[in-house]
């Protein structure tokens, strides 16, 4: 008798069998969120800790966001940018002035984003700085992760990533993250472009550089005429306490790269912001995409930023960001696997006491699935928490409650 498989066995095998082996998800199938929650096809309710690498800042689903799409969709969702359409213009001055820019350039995914600002960078090198063409180098970090195009695996240090990927796009200098004197050093080379960082390394494992790294790596590249970008495509839009990482120092990059939470996880949006003198050297033709600021974007994104607004989810970001590090610090003194608790606001990490080789943060992960909470490593013996920003101060110790109960009892 052949046993019955489940329709979460049937979806995984599915996708065994006809997609790229591109990605290893914990073995959980999804087919409903809400806020906070995500639901199983077989309808088992889970806390949801990773809200799709911080693209669901706004919580599963909102209505609000949601709403937004399905009016414009009955109206118009694509014109390209071989017209205008109605809703763009109003999208750009709204998201300028929420983030004090001049102008914008509206993409769809993190890394076509981290691509813009790279292009920007070097035009404007060549244009505004007097760098000869095609000698323009651009300052990275170790350990960073912008996306997984060409040119930016080929300045990534994740073997996964670039191994058999080559050859690989030059005119990138790699310094240690969190290193202002290895920083200053690189300033000092001729023809360099921009430093280009995240605030807060996130796949990294929630790696916080030192208090005033930020604020010196700025003043440095003033200092030297060389542009400082920050890609806030994970750390933005609330995830870290402000409305981005960088408020933390008062510090205001010259080109800032979003995605993510700008849709609220609804439809693919991002976007560089810039300045006038940095983004005039793009000219027509130069650079751009079918999808980029069509209207359905337009309108989803502008209700996903009301949203974070009117709901004051920075401020509950750090409000139980305090209160998750303060659980977890009291925990893991009573506890030797988990040696760390790191983190700003609702981005936060704990690190495992065991090498990155093991499968022991796996199999935590695992046993979290099974008691209703989704999370997942990243570098092996890292997990990341970050759950939708509209989480409660009483969820939030349910979560708690979880995590501890999960690892005291793991084996």
């Amino acid at each position: 008798m052949t046993k019955e498989i489940t329709k979460s066995q049937a979806a995984m095998e599915m996708e065994d069998k006809y997609g790229a082996h591109n990605y290893h998800p914990l073995p959980v199938v999804l087919s409903k969120g809400k806020g906070v929650y995500v639901w199983d096809t077989e309808g088992k309710q889970y806390f949801d800790f990773l809200s799709a690498y911080s693209a669901v800042n706004q919580g599963h689903c909102h209505p609000k966001i949601v709403s937004a799409l399905q009016q414009q969709a009955e109206t118009l969702t694509l014109t390209s940018r071989a017209f205008y359409n109605d809703t763009l213009g109003e999208y750009e001055k709204y998201i300028c002035e929420y983030f004090g820019f001049d102008k914008v350039l509206p993409m769809n995914t993190g890394a076509e984003a981290v691509e813009t600002a790279i292009k920007l960078s070097r035009k404007w090198a060549y244009e505004k700085k007097g760098v000869a063409e095609n000698e323009a180098k651009i300052i990275v970090c170790e350990n960073n992760f912008h996306g997984r195009t060409t040119t930016i695996i080929s300045f990534s240090n994740d073997e996964d990533a670039r191994k058999n990927f080559g050859p690989y796009t030059e005119g990138f200098i790699k310094i240690p993250y969190n290193d202002i004197d290895a920083l200053k050093e690189a300033l000092k080379e001729e023809n360099v472009a921009a430093f280009l960082v995240e605030p807060i390394q996130g796949e990294a494992g929630v790696f916080v550089p030192d208090e005033g790294f930020l604020t010196e790596a700025s003043e440095a590249c003033k200092k030297a005429n060389v542009l400082f970008v920050a890609d806030e495509v994970q750390t933005g839009v609330a995830r870290t306490g402000q409305l981005l990482a960088c408020d933390h120092e008062n510090i205001k990059p010259d080109m800032l790269i979003l995605g993510k939470a700008v849709s609220g996880g609804v439809y693919p949006v991002s976007a560089v912001l810039a300045n006038n003198d940095i983004m005039e050297v793009i000219k027509p033709g130069q650079h751009g995409s079918t999808f980029g600021g069509n209207p359905l974007a337009a309108k989803v994104a502008v209700a996903a930023l009301d949203v974070i607004k009117d709901e004051n989810l920075a401020e509950n970001a750090q409000k139980l960001g305090v209160i998750f590090r303060d659980r977890m610090q009291k925990f893991i003194a009573k506890n030797d696997l988990v040696t760390t608790v790191r983190g700003k606001g609702l981005l936060n990490a704990i690190i495992i006491n065991d090498t990155p080789e093991s499968s022991t943060a796996w199999n935590i992960c695992m046993q979290l699935k099974e008691n209703g909470l989704l999370a997942k490593p990243t570098h092996g013996n890292i997990i990341r928490f970050a759950p939708p920003l509209v989480m409660t101060e009483a969820q939030l110790h349910e979560c708690c409650d979880i995590i501890e109960k999960t690892i005291a009892e793991y084996k």
